[in-house]
């Protein structure tokens, strides 16, 4: 397992080189962006995600073409060398995992959050955690729930990234639940990586996308 960072602030990399790198899907979304913070965000997350896999794939970044599951999941045709990722955006920071292998039960999902915090932790819990996360929540002293509420979330979101459903779509019936473990990116930052199998967390390897 491989964890890479992004710097998507204005300390990462250079727009104009990011926007080069982009497909004709990701500079239209792009352009739909009028938040000027979120859109360069995502430009320069969805340009080192090109840079990163260009790299396991040994091609040019700029022509990796891109398909798209159901619910808007990337995936690349890469054949030659099977690969498996997810990208994850927050703050000022982006993630990507990346896994070797294909087929469903190499398929990764990871999610990142920012802790900051938020007053609607319950209700957000009651709405979607299951009632067992949610009253686990519940009874913790007030002091640990915001750390607590972003590891079940970052959870819940990686879990369902790992399938590719989304959060509003339910597991299938026959499909049994990934493996999911935590680690800390950096200060501030909690992460989710969910597989159906996942190597132990000493033996995974992190990295940093550094402009240039």
């Amino acid at each position: 397992m491989h964890l890479w960072k992004i710097r998507a602030d204005e300390t990462g990399m250079a727009l104009n080189t990011c926007l080069r790198l982009l497909g004709e899907r990701q500079r239209a979304r792009a352009e739909r962006m009028r938040h000027q913070p979120y859109r360069e965000r995502y430009i320069r997350a969805q340009a080192g995600l090109r840079l990163i896999l260009g790299r396991y794939l040994d091609t040019d970044p700029g022509s990796i073409r891109f398909g798209h599951g159901p619910a808007g999941k990337p995936f690349v045709d890469s054949s030659g060398h099977p690969i498996a990722f997810n990208l994850t955006t927050t703050g000022d920071l982006a993630l990507v995992a990346v896994g070797a292998g294909n087929g469903p039960d190499a398929e990764i999902g990871v999610d990142c959050e920012w802790i900051r915090p938020r007053i609607d932790i319950q209700a957000v819990a009651r709405r979607m955690f299951s009632p067992e996360v949610a009253e686990s929540l519940a009874q913790l002293p007030e002091a640990e729930r915001l750390e607590r509420f972003y590891r079940d979330w970052t959870a819940l979101e990686a879990d369902a990234k790992c399938d590719g459903r989304g959060l509003f779509r339910p597991r299938a019936p026959d499909a049994v639940a990934p493996q999911v473990l935590h680690c800390i990116p950096e200060p501030g930052y909690v992460a989710a990586i969910a597989r159906a199998r996942l190597p132990a967390l000493e033996t995974w390897s992190t990295f940093d996308l550094t402009p240039g």
